[in-house]
């Protein structure tokens, strides 16, 4: 089964059946979707036509026609069909890849035709193949979803779209030390680990399109509108904060008021591994991860940079166990 089922992606771009791909194709088209420069040369100044250009050909040019797909499923043991389907996060994964889809479609119609709005368009398309990939995933290892709420296209697109890409920029920074504690542990089989592994590269791509998109609407708005325009952003990241804490449940899916656990990507550690990880081994994990994601990536584009920037000055503060203490831990936990 494959990607062939979704609508096709927009601006011509192309889906290509994995399974009728040369082995070297589908090698080389998960390369390009790691790695881009822009050909232009000097400096990418936020706000200009080089720089908005740039990120749109960069968007296209990575984006991968094989991956990720809708392969057949790996057959799992008992046991890790059993860890698979205890982690808390299928609904609220399921809704979250629903809404930014739509949250982001939304926005690219609300702006001008240029490549800002061809490239959020298609960031939007890419949510929906993330979300198609996990329905079919949960279908295939039977694990039982609530039933998903009506999306609802939003009031207010450009606060939809500064919710959905803040989150991600916070939510990625930590799944990718989770996903490599995963993948390191062994805890789940390695054709699962390797089917998610460009899901993850492209929401890098997705984080790198949001903190180059802000920059550049920051510069062009008109001095009077930027005021307000910061206010918002203050106002996400509260949003987002009281969020994570569980004070803001209903005010951002459609009033259910469902328990859902935000906070996987911050405390899910104990469910991807059974070793003992200490909070500052994890920070470090997640920095590197964030590091090694973006590398390939031209470096005169911006990345996010709150997230890295607040692990860093957390772990000033934080104690690394001692070797002694940490071999101690392993042996008693064995």
């Amino acid at each position: 089964m494959s990607d062939l089922t979704l609508p096709p992606p927009p601006g011509g771009l192309a889906l290509v059946d994995p399974g009728v791909g040369r082995p070297s194709d589908i090698a080389a088209a998960d390369y390009a979707a790691r790695h881009w420069t822009s050909p232009a040369a000097g400096r990418l100044v936020p706000g200009s036509a080089e720089h908005a250009d740039a990120l749109y050909r960069m968007f296209r040019e990575t984006f991968n026609g094989y991956k990720p797909s809708v392969i057949e499923w790996p057959k799992l043991d008992d046991d890790a069909r059993e860890r698979l389907i205890a982690l808390p996060i299928w609904d609220i994964a399921v809704q979250t890849e629903g809404k930014a889809r739509l949250r982001m479609l939304s926005y690219s119609c609300a702006l001008p035709n240029g490549p800002w709005r061809d490239a959020i368009a298609q960031n939007g398309w890419e949510e929906g193949r993330h979300k198609h990939v996990l329905s079919n995933l949960v279908e295939a290892y039977g694990i039982k979803l609530e039933p998903e709420p009506a999306y609802i296209e939003p009031k207010d697109p450009e606060w939809a779209y500064l919710v959905t890409g803040f989150s991600e920029c916070i939510d990625s920074f930590f799944a990718f030390g989770l996903f490599e504690l995963a993948r390191r542990s062994a805890f789940f089989p390695g054709e699962l680990v390797d089917t998610f592994e460009p899901v993850m590269q492209e929401e890098c791509r997705h984080i790198l399109l949001f903190a180059n998109w802000l920059a550049a609407h920051r510069c062009n708005l008109a001095w009077w509108k930027r005021p307000w325009f910061e206010i918002r952003v203050l106002a996400v990241w509260a949003f987002l904060g009281l969020e994570r804490i569980g004070m803001a449940r209903g005010m951002d899916d459609g009033g259910s008021g469902k328990a859902q656990d935000n906070n996987f990507t911050v405390t899910g550690s104990k469910s991807m591994t059974d070793d003992d990880i200490s909070v500052p081994e994890l920070m470090a994990l997640c920095l590197e991860e964030n590091d090694r994601r973006f590398v390939g990536y031209d470096q005169r584009l911006l990345r996010p940079t709150t997230m890295p920037a607040l692990v860093r000055f957390a772990l000033r503060f934080m104690r690394k166990r001692p070797a002694a203490n940490a071999a101690m831990g392993a042996s008693a936990a064995g």
